[in-house]
């Protein structure tokens, strides 16, 4: 198993500050300071995919983590190009499927975000990006430093999550996340756990991450205002349509609304769902989207959507609420559900998905729990 005594030395250089800050706080006079660790964590043996190595500024994980796993790949931040795009950032060699899969697998599925430059990316669009390289890395375990440090604590707590579920479903690399922030452990659900505020280590068993819940409020058409921008294809609203916003912990986080299915009496389609994309990666777009339908047929009314997202195409054509109606090219659609999965390059042939609704009607209270 993975254990060492680390000692770490720091010399003192003597000057009159120095000599100034013993005298004022009473510090011993030494020529070195000391840190010693005596490590120990029990993995060897066990399956497992996620790690976690927490504690306090300065309480030694890094060095714990350099020290116990050398042949770690390890990420203290990517060098990001200052004139390319992100996805012609990424390593030379991996296919743009691979690295659009890669984006959209850690919760940042914004495709014109990635034609921006890394600089000009929000915090978590960054750290999204980040982790999107990881996940793509050819080292069989990544120490990744610093973990969440950068993004809020919900944007930590949804990333760590998005970051699991994609790991666990690749099946490499193995991750071993070091950080200051308690918080995340949940949402990163880590098969282990080193302390090293108390020196302990601990096994998990996999508990899921928490249940996100969704306050959703009708809205008026300018709400869409903070929405438009993150829209995978239009910044249009039109003007009939019905909206709707999402919040969670008080916060707007997605954004969805529904227009008249002209020449069919009683339908309804989808036209805009959107979520931030620091909330990107755990379900919420399509859970609300399947709120929409639940909500609709509550009234009676039959609900439809029409979508060239691959993620959703992926998640409705296995899902018991939606039935695919039409799939293929716009203007020439057929029955073929086998096709999905196609990734065709040019906007012309881009390929959609026509699904109609039919799970249960919405009976909640407006509170929407995402598994």
């Amino acid at each position: 198993m993975p254990a060492a005594h680390i000692t770490l030395e720091s010399p003192i250089a003597g000057s009159f500050r120095v000599e100034q800050v013993r005298g004022m706080f009473d510090v011993p006079a030494q020529k070195i300071i000391k840190h010693e660790w005596h490590v120990s964590i029990p993995i060897e043996g066990i399956d497992w995919q996620i790690g976690l190595i927490v504690g306090p500024s300065g309480s030694g994980k890094t060095t714990i983590g350099k020290r116990l796993f050398p042949d770690a790949c390890f990420h203290a931040g990517y060098d990001w190009s200052t004139e390319r795009a992100i996805v012609d950032d990424f390593p030379i060699g991996l296919e743009g499927k691979e690295i659009t899969q890669a984006l959209s697998s850690v919760g940042f599925s914004s495709p014109p975000h990635w034609l921006k430059r890394y600089a000009h990316l929000s915090n978590g669009q960054r750290f999204r990006c980040e982790l999107a390289r990881l996940m793509l890395e050819p080292a069989e375990l990544v120490l990744f430093d610093e973990w969440t440090s950068v993004v809020d604590r919900d944007a930590a707590k949804i990333s760590s999550a998005a970051v699991a579920k994609a790991l666990r479903k690749r099946g490499r690399p193995k991750l071993i996340a070091l950080s200051c922030h308690y918080d995340v452990i949940d949402w990163l659900d880590p098969d282990w756990i080193y302390n090293t505020a108390d020196g302990k280590c601990a096994r998990r068993s996999l508990q899921g991450r928490p249940a996100v819940h969704l306050d959703i409020h009708q809205a008026a058409p300018s709400a869409w205002t903070m929405f438009r921008g993150h829209h995978y294809l239009s910044a249009g609203l039109h003007r009939a349509a019905r909206c709707f916003v999402a919040t969670w912990n008080g916060a707007p986080v997605a954004f969805t609304s529904f227009l008249p299915l002209t020449g069919k009496t009683g339908f309804r389609r989808e036209h805009r769902t959107v979520v931030l994309p620091d909330y990107q990666g755990v379900g919420i777009g399509n859970a609300l989207s399947a709120w929409l339908g639940g909500f609709l047929k509550r009234h009676g009314i039959h609900f439809r959507s029409v979508t060239s997202h691959p993620a959703m195409i992926r998640h409705r054509s296995t899902s018991p609420y939606w039935r695919l109606d039409h799939f293929g090219h716009a203007g020439h659609q057929n029955h073929r559900p086998d096709m999905i999965g196609l990734n065709p390059t040019l906007s012309a042939s881009r390929l959609t998905a026509s699904f109609e609704y039919v799970g249960p009607a919405l009976t909640s209270d407006g509170r929407l729990p995402i598994s």
